[in-house]
């Protein structure tokens, strides 16, 4: 089982900090640590965080919350073979061409260590505030992947939607082993996975509701003619219940578990270092 950290880029009050989180947890045997994307946090907001009972997501406005790809930029050039992922960036927000040149350099620097987590997000406040329509963010979704899956793989791009009119060029550095994350099991989640994705990131900390969901995905894996264990599957975890939670997220087909750096109490230095022992060592 695969063991990593979340969030390194949220809370930090420097970049030693930052970067201190992600060495240790190299230097202790995680597999990998991880960022969540908000560009801002709204004094306000009626949308529903799907993923709490509140609602509400658990960060004041005035949380520093550095951007996932130049947070892990800088953690790339201090570490060496922690993977580096995006837990998750919110696709149908952004440029689809920058993302995928960003996203295909920062592969590049870190030397093939990019773990590309993607989602369609939920606050309509943070798509205003950008000035990109909440509404039929699922299609963009599809289609900016589409489009950008085609520019990593390093040919002459030509990708005409109703959205994008790619044409005549190319853009390297390439990357066509890049590993994209899916995240979220609510509304076309599966379908998404199964049709684009090299791995699924899954909202929860249950391994009962892991398995239900793991059948959804196994259903969309056959209607598009995918095999569903060549997808990597990665869950929360509380970091609680020792080897028999592990083993329980196993079972239900979890290969990788990111603890929440809140979850190990009030020093998590001290908290990643008992798990280390405790777990990771073991």
């Amino acid at each position: 089982m695969k063991i990593g950290i979340i969030p390194v880029n949220i809370g930090v009050s420097s970049v030693d900090q930052m970067t201190g989180l992600a060495q240790l947890a190299e230097g202790l045997g995680f597999e990998s640590v991880w960022t969540f994307e908000h560009v801002i946090v709204p004094l306000d907001y009626q949308s529903k965080y799907p993923y709490n009972p509140s609602g509400k997501m658990g960060a004041a406005p005035e949380t520093n919350f550095i951007d996932p790809l130049i947070a892990l930029s800088h953690i790339a050039a201090a570490t060496k073979t922690l993977k580096l992922g995006t837990g998750v960036n919110i696709l149908p927000q952004a440029n689809p061409l920058y993302l995928a040149k960003q996203a295909a350099s920062l592969d590049f620097v870190s030397q093939g260590r990019l773990l590309l987590g993607l989602g369609i997000g939920w606050l309509r406040e943070e798509f205003e505030a950008l000035g990109v329509p909440f509404e039929k963010r699922g299609a963009r979704f599809d289609d900016y992947l589409e489009a950008m899956q085609k520019l990593w793989q390093g040919d002459a791009v030509d990708h005409q939607s109703e959205l994008l009119n790619w044409r005549g060029f190319k853009s390297f550095p390439s990357a066509p082993e890049l590993a994209v994350v899916i995240g979220g099991n609510k509304g076309k989640a599966f379908d998404r996975v199964a049709k684009y994705g090299q791995g699924w990131f899954a909202p929860t900390t249950d391994a009962g509701e892991l398995s239900v969901d793991m059948e959804k995905l196994k259903a969309s894996c056959d209607t598009h003619d995918r095999n569903a264990a060549e997808i990597e599957i990665t869950c929360m975890w509380t970091g609680q219940g020792g080897e028999e939670a592990i083993q329980a997220l196993a079972d239900a087909g979890a290969h990788r578990l990111l603890v929440p750096l809140q979850a190990l109490g009030g020093d998590p230095v001290a908290g990643m270092q008992a798990l280390a022992e405790e777990v990771i060592s073991a």
